[in-house]
């Protein structure tokens, strides 16, 4: 589905379609109403890779019922399974079935106790406070079902959960934080993770390996090595400098305070296109986007800019954002002031 969301690809649809389909079908036909609140959950599951306490106990345990990562799994794919019924014209009463599954998906909880998001249905005591998995935030990250402008009570309770984990983890752990902080438009904090990730594991031509960090060669150091932690890192980079899961373009969304001017090239957006930025003291300055596609693309005109102009000409800011209608290979260039 993202790679539809990026390419706009609707052959590639129509192959993918049945795999959605699928997978959808499977969830459907496999869950369960849970007894207390009757909400739909996958049962038995787990929270990878967590324990918590039995209630009243030491007693440590991994089975549960509907644990937040698998509802947010589900939910995403339940909603991208619709989405893309809609577009081909296909399986309405399917996605009908789906729509009212979604209507029974546990919500997602924030703890009485700590401010948290809940990792399962119950507040339970995890075993492991800073275990380096946090499962349960694929909602923020790579999933946009929590969002700091749509949904802030469940930013803030995300971001206590960070706060809480902290930031040590393997190679891979630390590149998953880097772009949840860079979700939460922390860019400071999504710079210190990508710091971390970055720490050297040699030491006088010797490799020390204390939990993660990164080889002489590049690689991440995950003994062996975890290519996952190189892709997450430089997919974190990218979301610190744009991001475009909200259904706009947004620009800087999470710049460090270190990156004060600098410029990028080629960077996609969902729809189909393009984007090369530059910026000065933090502030943008020119965006140049490229359309692979025929698209109406809809930008978010960072805070500190007052004008955007097209050819000179200002734009016409509507509730902070620009709309621009552009033809496949079409390409334009916003002077932000």
């Amino acid at each position: 589905w993202e790679h539809y969301a990026f390419t706009q690809d609707k052959k590639y649809l129509e192959e993918i379609y049945p795999v959605l389909q699928g997978a959808a079908r499977f969830f459907l036909s496999s869950m369960i109403e849970e007894p207390k609140h009757g909400w739909l959950v996958t049962a038995p599951s787990s929270s990878p890779e967590n324990a918590f306490y039995m209630p009243g106990t030491r007693i440590a345990v991994s089975a549960c019922m509907g644990p937040t990562m698998d509802i947010q799994l589900v939910k995403e794919l339940f909603t991208n399974t619709i989405q893309a019924a809609g577009i081909l014209g296909q399986d309405r009463v399917f996605a009908g079935e789906l729509e009212e599954a979604i209507q029974k998906l546990p919500p997602m909880q924030i703890s009485s106790k700590g401010g948290y998001l809940q990792e399962w249905l119950e507040d339970y005591e995890e075993t492991d406070i800073h275990h380096r998995h946090v499962s349960h935030l694929f909602g923020l990250y790579p999933s946009n079902q929590i969002s700091v402008a749509e949904t802030p009570e469940l930013a803030a309770a995300a971001r206590k959960t960070l706060e809480r984990r902290g930031d040590a983890g393997t190679g891979w752990s630390r590149a998953w934080k880097i772009n949840f902080w860079a979700r939460l438009h922390d860019g400071n904090r999504a710079y210190k993770l990508l710091k971390n990730l970055l720490t050297p594991v040699a030491i006088d031509g010797k490799i020390v390996y204390n939990g993660g960090g990164t080889y002489p060669n590049l690689f991440c150091a995950h003994p062996p090595f975890q290519i996952d932690g190189n892709f997450g890192g430089c997919a974190g980079i990218a979301e610190m400098l744009i991001q475009s899961q909200q259904g706009y373009i947004e620009v800087l969304p999470a710049l460090p305070d270190v990156w004060k001017n600098g410029s990028f090239k080629g960077l996609c957006v969902r729809g189909g296109g393009v984007v090369d930025l530059s910026w000065r003291d933090g502030k943008a300055e020119q965006l140049v986007l490229t359309a692979r596609v025929d698209h109406t693309f809809k930008v978010k005109i960072p805070a500190n800019v007052s004008a955007v102009a097209l050819k000179g000409k200002n734009l016409n800011i509507e509730d902070g954002y620009v709309k621009v209608v552009l033809n496949k290979g079409e390409q334009i260039t916003l002077a932000m002031k």
